[in-house]
């Protein structure tokens, strides 16, 4: 029920948007393709992820006031949760909002993913095509006529690596450094370190071993979330 209700909701759309794409796209090709669909959804999501990023840095705003609150009603958890409730909504913060993005986007992140790991694209996928969708009469799985889509490139997995972690930088900037002690703190500056050293290489071994139509997802994907941080940090002020 799961999978039926995943690849009706999420897989056939996409796909059928990417072989969209490759018919309308001169030449067929299937990497400028896999951008351009890639920037399509990102521009869905974007208020989303707006949301999420925004409350994202009012959040780590609000830290000194949390605190502060924690500390006056120590012992006092009922009075704790309404005053930092009555924070929240006096700084017009939805703390739930990074959590409804991820909700949404995981499974359309996912389904993309996937469409460009398990679909060869050197043939279309007739059974999974809606009526209207136009099927492509040239693909080239040549990207500008350079690299294949289909094989691995070890230049498109470094450059995924590296733009993930500009991303990473870019985002842990936005939000600052992690305050106080103790095991929050503690645990923060952990995922801070995973996030900028060892997601960026993990990114860049799936994207070698996949293929390079899954390393240009994540270069597009990457450099749109730069931007949304640059964004971000030029127009909310918390």
């Amino acid at each position: 029920m799961i999978s039926a209700t995943f690849y009706t909701v999420f897989y056939n759309p996409i796909y059928n948007a990417l072989v969209a794409f490759v018919a309308w796209i001169p030449g067929g090709d299937v990497g400028v393709a896999v951008i351009l669909i890639t920037i399509l959804i990102r521009l869905i999501l974007l208020p989303l992820t707006l949301s999420a990023a925004r409350t994202g840095r009012a959040m780590k705003a609000l830290e000194p006031r949390l605190k502060e609150l924690k500390e006056k009603h120590k012992g006092d958890k009922e009075a704790e949760a309404l005053a930092t409730w009555a924070l929240y909504r006096e700084s017009r913060v939805n703390p739930f909002a990074s959590f409804a993005a991820l909700l949404v986007q995981l499974p359309v992140l996912l389904a993309l993913y996937w469409v460009f790991s398990h679909e060869p694209f050197t043939t279309i996928n007739m059974a999974r095509l809606y009526e209207f969708t136009p099927v492509p009469t040239n693909i080239s799985m040549e990207f500008l006529g350079l690299l294949s889509v289909a094989g691995q490139s070890l230049i498109l997995a470094a450059v995924a690596g590296i733009t993930q972690y500009f991303q990473a930088h870019l985002a842990l900037a936005n939000q600052g450094a992690p305050t106080g002690s103790g095991f929050q703190a503690d645990f923060q500056k952990i995922m801070a370190v995973q996030l900028k050293y060892v997601f960026p290489i993990l990114i860049a071994v799936i994207s070698y071993t996949a293929s390079s139509a899954v390393a240009l997802y994540f270069i597009t994907t990457n450099i749109a979330g730069c931007l949304q941080e640059w964004y971000v940090k030029r127009t909310f002020k918390p």
